[in-house]
């Protein structure tokens, strides 16, 4: 099974997206299998973080903001803006697809685990998300 969902964003930052994933597994009754989500853009990214204290999400964009940051001298794609060219870096060193095994009908998820769509551009977007169930 294979199905497309969109998310809004209010701009950049990690997004919750746990719940919207965990109903279509759900949904689709699969006992024991595998999730596969990917999103569809290039300047934005998935990943499995800690849910529980938002301080590691602030921190973790902090960071990468620190790593990649807008308006470096050295950047040629910068169309968008100066969030154009530090999006796509950002994207190329996290992940834009994440595996997670199904279980007795469950994400298989540890207890601090949430799955986040992190918005790496700074303005509002509506993002794509393919997600694949297996058996």
């Amino acid at each position: 099974m294979t199905t497309q969902i969109s998310i809004k964003t209010p701009g950049q930052g990690l997004h919750l997206i746990t719940s919207q994933i965990e109903q279509i597994v759900r949904d689709e009754a699969v006992d024991d299998g595998l999730c596969t989500i990917f999103v569809q853009h290039t300047s934005a990214s998935l990943t499995i973080q800690e849910n529980a204290d938002p301080s590691a999400r602030i921190d973790l964009e902090n960071w990468l903001n620190r790593l990649v940051p807008e308006n470096d001298s050295l950047y040629t794609h910068t169309d968008e803006g100066p969030d154009d060219m530090p999006s796509h870096i950002k994207a190329a060193l996290t992940s834009t697809t994440l595996s997670i095994p199904i279980h007795q009908g469950r994400l298989a998820l540890g207890t601090w685990q949430g799955i986040y769509l992190w918005e790496h551009r700074t303005k509002p977007k509506v993002r794509k998300i393919v997600v694949h169930i297996c058996s």
